[in-house]
This record gives C-alpha cells, sequence and structure tokens, in this order.
C-alpha cells in the first residue's frame, strides 16, 4: 500500500492522474458547491473562467479521512467533498487573519 507520509509522496499524490479523474467526479457529484456552506444554508460556487485570464481557485476537493492516516480511503469517492478554501481552511485549523479574542468582553469605561 502506498504510504503519503512526506510532502513529496503527497505532491505526487495530488498531481496523478488518478487524482485529478477523482477529484473532477466529486465536484461533479457535489454540482461544483461547497458542501459546507450549503449545509449552514449558504452557496458558494466555483468560479468561471474567462478567456485570458488565470482562473481563480474557489474549492478544494477534501479528503474526510486524511490520506496520511487513512491511504487506503485517498482514492475513495465516498471519502471525497468539495469545499470552498475558507471552509477547507477551517477543517484544517488555519484560520488566517483571525482576531484574537479579548481578555475582557465587558464594557469599558
Amino acid at each position: 500500500m502506498t504510504e503519503y507520509k512526506t510532502e513529496a509522496q503527497k505532491k505526487k499524490f495530488y498531481k496523478s492522474g488518478a487524482w485529478n479523474k477523482l477529484r473532477q467526479l466529486a465536484l461533479d457529484r457535489d454540482n461544483c458547491e461547497c458542501q459546507e456552506c450549503k449545509r449552514e444554508g449558504r452557496v458558494h460556487v466555483d468560479s468561471k473562467k474567462i478567456e485570458g485570464e488565470r482562473k481563480s481557485v474557489e474549492l478544494n476537493v477534501h479528503h474526510k479521512y486524511e490520506i496520511e492516516h487513512y491511504p487506503q480511503l485517498a482514492l475513495v469517492i465516498d471519502n471525497l467533498e468539495t469545499l470552498c478554501l475558507n471552509c477547507h481552511n477551517k477543517m484544517h485549523d488555519r484560520v488566517f487573519g483571525a482576531t484574537k479574542k479579548r481578555k475582557w468582553d465587558d464594557e469599558r469605561w
């Protein structure tokens, strides 16, 4: 069984034809919509390709069970879900620009 412990191993996997094919199937299945936003009653769809411009990345295909710990589920479509960048970062506790919680929450006099 293939392992995905190092960055090089993960990079090789995410550049593989098998991953790209399965990733597209997951996007199609999820109608190119963020499934977490959908659960929360919001809509976040993929960006449109404009001729002559680079398409902005709006969606990621997320492994519910990480390939590092569950390599046998790396290419199982039921282990995948489409998420927007914001929701994907939240899933991995990568919240950028978060404001620090104030120590005291009462009014200032």
